[in-house]
């Protein structure tokens, strides 16, 4: 999937309409793993896959905060802003991990347009509801609002 070409001046006649969906990303249990070792995060469910099998899951999930973290990547494999020199994470509103992210199977996030603020310094803040979805899922496995700083 090819990323979706943006001029941020012209993104504002965009707002409630779905303007991305990013390519799909493998979550690896070796990724699973390199999360747990920079975060200090071992739970057994998500590096246990022995101990996991016998869990409601059946196998080892990914952590909610891996999941959440893919954002940049995800993003940045969907847009790409034409006119825009930088843009910066200005944060989140609102995150929910809805549905587990099992090892193995592969992610993708779908980007609304819920705001768009003219803001100081020639630049522009957005706020995208992101929907993170997995192949084959029946729902999200994680919804969160995520606002960035562009500057022209």
């Amino acid at each position: 999937m090819a990323k979706t070409a943006i001029k941020l001046r012209e993104l504002e006649s965009k707002i409630g309409q779905e303007v991305g969906i990013s390519p799909w990303v493998e979550i690896l249990q070796e990724r699973i793993d390199l999360f747990a070792e920079a975060t200090g995060d071992f739970q057994w469910i998500h590096v246990d896959p022995k101990r996991a099998r016998d869990s409601p899951f059946g196998g080892t999930i990914a952590h909610g905060f891996l999941t959440l973290s893919m954002l940049p990547k995800l993003s940045e494999s969907t847009f790409e802003f034409a006119d825009r020199k930088m843009g910066v994470n200005y944060g989140l509103n609102k995150v929910r991990f809805t549905s587990p992210v099992p090892a193995g199977c592969r992610i993708r996030a779908r980007f609304v347009l819920a705001k768009f603020e003219k803001i100081e310094g020639n630049g522009v803040q957005t706020t995208w509801g992101v929907t993170f979805e997995r192949e084959g899922g029946d729902k999200p496995v994680c919804v969160a609002e995520s606002i960035g700083r562009h500057y022209f």
